[in-house]
């Protein structure tokens, strides 16, 4: 009996590994199977890379048409901005021509009515220029000279410090805090 069961339980140990091993077909088989999804396999990921490249394409192509037209339309926009820039500024200017021709209309209008009429004029002038961000440059005497905002016509000697303003001969302007035209001026000469 002893025999018969050291038989059998090598017969038991034994015949997994003969099965394994004595049905060569399937392993055969699998490995076929193996190298047929390999043999498919770059067929497939080439099929995927041509979607994916399809689709990068269509996305690249999208992209390039938006940014087309987006540059298409700020170039609108900035034409639009330099031709109607002024709008605003010369339609603050039409009252004051309209006071000058109303003016210009009265024949027989006494000194004072004109003196009085090209006063409210330059109101009108002075708050549409105000209204459009135009500040006079006007210093005061004794004010220090400034070459950004004031052009030294003469210089004269004065009792005041050196390098200050004696007196404006002609007023400048600034239009949002740039120079439009600089004031100008005599100023003092070194002691």
């Amino acid at each position: 009996m002893c025999g018969a069961e050291g038989n059998s339980a090598d017969m038991s140990h034994t015949e997994p590994q003969t099965s394994a091993h004595s049905d060569p077909t399937a392993t055969e088989t699998g490995k076929a199977a193996a190298q047929g999804s390999e043999a498919m396999d770059p067929a497939s990921k080439l099929a995927e890379l041509e979607a994916k490249h399809a689709e990068v394409a269509d996305a690249y192509l999208r992209a390039k048409a938006e940014s087309e037209n987006v540059r298409r339309r700020a170039e609108e926009e900035i034409s639009k901005a330099r031709k109607f820039a002024v709008e605003g500024f010369a339609e603050s200017l039409l009252p004051v021509k309209d006071s000058l021709e109303a003016a210009i209309a009265i024949p027989a209008a006494t000194p004072e009515q004109l003196l009085e009429g090209v006063h409210a004029t330059l109101r009108q002038l002075a708050a549409a220029l105000e209204r459009n961000r135009v500040v006079e440059i006007s210093p005061a005497a004794g004010a220090k000279f400034d070459p950004h905002q004031h052009q030294a016509i003469s210089v004269v000697p004065a009792d005041q410090e050196a390098n200050t303003v004696v007196a404006v001969l002609q007023k400048g302007y600034l239009i949002s805090d740039r120079v439009l035209r600089p004031a100008l001026v005599t100023v003092t000469a070194p002691k």
